[in-house]
């Protein structure tokens, strides 16, 4: 039995419209003592999940917010997306007194800002490659001539995921430079072709190895570690072409095993909380550490204030009927009072399907048919979809649908996965034949 301390929140409210937030949704719904889960805005999926329904309130309204979750009686709010977060989303709902897992502005700063977290990573000794932050385009352009070599050039602020550009070059590095101070990812901009002499990057030393996400729930001083995932950035089989969002993952990542991963509690997840701690930060809700596998030890890419979409819809299946208390415990800043987490043994695997164009221009609006049941070791989450005037799903968006899977091997979950997905069409429906390339046999 959970310590009497750790209630069970029976009305949660979830905010944010992806197969991220689907996924929470579906996961804290099953934990016993959850009455009711509300998803806002949601998608075209949101009322499918058993025990949830939605709501239609954007995620950037925070009057609207705390309205509906003062006539709810909402026991706990998670919110999913990164933009709400460094909006301070979670600030306000903690001053109305609402318990909510998610970092306060000052804690999304890990992911708001590259320098930020750079700079932070660097005096508490986190692993972490080499960079130099740039804070106009001449001084970008000097650094790079100065080293000679490719970099790594990184958007500061948010950018959707598309804000990196791993180069092969110095002339693919400087067209990176000079997109950024163009004003591509920088939102409301009247004149995307001006120069912005306030926007600034970060460029990092190039460094080698798999990468593989780590995710901690943290209340502010402890930390629960899940499974880790690996996730499949690439539109190509092969691990070829454009970046995406994810078209794909799968859990347990192999490549950490339990000894690697209290390795990065110890040398990467511990010290960023206790040097957010030092700067006044407490922060109640998931660090998700993307990292390295170099051959001088892990090293982190980049930190993320909230869960990873696909890695999220992966590990939502594996995480047991506690889920809902420890997100509260998390949000209350008492995780020593909760129940330990269950992971079920096994393996998940996500596929992704997207639409016709993606990650470019975008078909939409075209009607989805699915034969799929779900099932305890089969899932259908929502992400770029919605539903029309007839009730008909539609999609729209990049990434449409995610199809997750578990069993005891990673072919049989990659198996039923994919048999899954061959249930489910919409005309220019894309994905990849290859998740998982790295743990299948077949």
């Amino acid at each position: 039995m959970p310590p009497a301390s750790c209630p069970t929140p029976a009305r949660i409210l979830v905010i944010g419209a992806g197969g991220r937030e689907n996924a929470l949704g579906w996961a804290l719904a099953r934990s016993p003592g959850v009455e009711a889960v509300w998803i806002t805005p949601g998608n075209g999926g949101s009322c499918d999940l058993p025990g949830c329904q939605q709501l239609a309130i954007a995620e950037s309204d925070h009057d609207a917010l705390m309205a509906a979750c003062r006539d709810l009686a909402i026991e706990l709010v998670v919110v999913g997306p990164e933009a709400p977060l460094a909006a301070g989303l979670a600030d306000s709902l903690r001053a109305a007194g609402f318990p909510c897992f998610g970092p306060g502005a000052d804690g999304a700063q890990l992911e708001a800002s590259k320098q930020w977290a750079k700079a932070l990573m660097q005096e508490a000794g986190i692993p972490t490659a080499g960079y130099w932050a740039a804070n106009s385009r001449d001084q970008a352009l000097q650094i790079l001539t100065a080293q000679g070599r490719p970099l790594v050039v990184k958007a500061d602020g948010l950018a959707a995921g598309k804000g990196v550009t791993v180069a092969e070059s110095v002339e693919e590095a400087r067209a990176a430079i000079e997109e950024i101070f163009a004003g591509r990812f920088s939102a409301g901009t009247e004149d995307a072709g001006a120069e912005l002499t306030s926007v600034s990057l970060v460029l990092e030393e190039r460094t080698v190895g798999p990468e593989v996400s780590v995710f901690a729930l943290c209340d502010g001083q402890r930390m629960v570690l899940l499974p880790t995932a690996q996730d499949h950035k690439r539109i190509g089989e092969g691990d070829t072409g454009a970046n995406t969002g994810g078209m794909g993952a799968y859990a347990p990542a192999p490549l950490l095993d339990a000894a690697g991963l209290e390795e990065v509690r110890q040398r990467v997840l511990e010290p960023t909380v206790a040097a957010l701690r030092a700067r006044g930060i407490d922060y109640r809700g998931v660090i998700y550490a993307g990292l390295m596998l170099t051959a001088a030890g892990a090293s982190v890419i980049e930190f993320n204030c909230r869960f990873g979409d696909p890695e999220c819809e992966t590990l939502m299946p594996l995480l047991g009927p506690e889920l809902a208390q420890i997100l509260l415990a998390c949000a209350n800043g008492n995780l020593d009072q909760a129940p330990a987490l269950t992971i079920h043994p096994g393996c998940s695997a996500c596929v992704i399907a997207a639409a016709e164009g993606y990650p470019g221009e975008l078909r939409r609006g075209d009607p989805i048919a699915s034969a799929l049941q779900p099932s305890d070791q089969l899932q259908l989450f929502h992400a770029g979809t919605r539903r029309d005037d007839h009730g008909r799903c539609l999609t729209s968006g990049g990434r449409v649908l995610a199809v997750v899977a578990q069993a005891e091997d990673f072919d049989t979950a990659f198996e039923r996965a994919y048999t899954g997905l061959a249930q489910v069409h919409f005309e220019g429906m894309s994905f990849r034949r290859d998740i998982g390339h790295q743990v299948r046999s077949r």
